[in-house]
């Protein structure tokens, strides 16, 4: 599916599409957050884009490690840290690999979900990037058990990843700033489910 060349051109990828949706994250956040969601990502995926240069070579356990770090250091709001943690879990459970099957990915996924719900205290249906995240893993996990190519088992995960940040508008949000507007936020999608989605299709379109 992606060795270490892979992930850095896919990282590059992502900065580009943070950079890119920037104003459309900050204005889904601007009702129910702090209004810089977009540009709070921009920033870290920019950091990283930085040191990517620098990761050539390395495995792809280093190189997700740094990416988690990055963000921890220089995005601020929750994101950094559950972006932050989610990757640098994801770089633990893929440390000295070289090369990436779809099995590893799910593990990735797995992985980043755990550390989001140990991270932001979170469980799906509280309208966080969980209810996004968890419906994508659960698709691509059927996916493979069905036998489907790497492409089908991605889209699978992207479809259904969209369909859980839409569904975040029908929540109330528990967790974060969104729950401090309460009922107000109904109607609101999720930024984080939101950014969560854009990279999955990302990295759908360079590795499928």
């Amino acid at each position: 599916m992606a060795d270490s060349k892979k992930v850095l051109e896919i990282m590059k990828a992502i900065s580009l599409k943070m950079e890119e949706q920037k104003d459309y994250l900050t204005e889904l956040d601007q009702p129910i957050g702090d209004s810089d969601h977009g540009i709070n990502l921009s920033r870290g995926f920019a950091a990283v884009n930085d040191k990517l240069t620098g990761l050539e070579g390395k495995d792809i356990g280093t190189i997700l490690k740094t990416v988690g770090m990055t963000l921890v250091s220089t995005v601020g709001g929750a994101s950094g840290p559950l972006y932050g943690s989610a990757f640098m879990k994801a770089g633990q459970a893929m440390a000295g690999k070289e090369d990436m099957d779809i099995t590893d990915f799910l593990t990735v996924i797995k992985t980043a979900i755990e550390a989001v719900e140990q991270r932001g205290k979170a469980v799906v249906e509280e309208a966080t990037m969980l209810d996004a995240m968890v419906p994508s893993y659960q698709a691509m996990d059927q996916a493979v058990q069905e036998g489907k190519t790497v492409g089908e088992v991605l889209n699978a995960g992207v479809k259904a990843a969209w369909s859980g940040a839409e569904h975040t508008k029908d929540l109330i949000a528990t967790k974060g700033r969104a729950s401090y507007v309460g009922e107000r936020g109904l109607g609101h999608q999720d930024p984080g489910a939101t950014s969560y989605s854009f990279m999955l299709e990302v990295i759908s379109k360079a590795a499928g």
